[in-house]
């Protein structure tokens, strides 16, 4: 299961996201989105979870926990093939 996390720290990296997640099971791959310009976090970024069960419970538990002093919102990315075929 895809997983939007948002409103991270800039300074918070992937290793430490990552490291959240894993407090609920297994972690397939973490990637924040950066700045092309700057090199720099834009504050959000998406964790893959192959395990549904695993992945629900570390949504419901990650969102709005303080992470470097940010509330991070957390929930199942949404899935854009269905808006490129229309």
């Amino acid at each position: 299961m895809k997983i939007l996390v948002r409103n991270l720290a800039r300074t918070t990296t992937e290793e430490q996201v990552t490291e959240l997640f894993e407090e609920y099971g297994t972690v397939q791959w973490c990637k924040l989105v950066m700045d092309k310009a700057t090199g720099k976090s834009k504050g959000f970024g998406f964790v893959e979870m192959p395990k549904p069960g695993e992945a629900k419970v570390a949504v419901k538990n990650l969102n709005a926990r303080s992470v470097d002093g940010n509330k991070i919102r957390v929930k199942k990315a949404e899935d854009n093939t269905d808006k490129a075929s229309n």
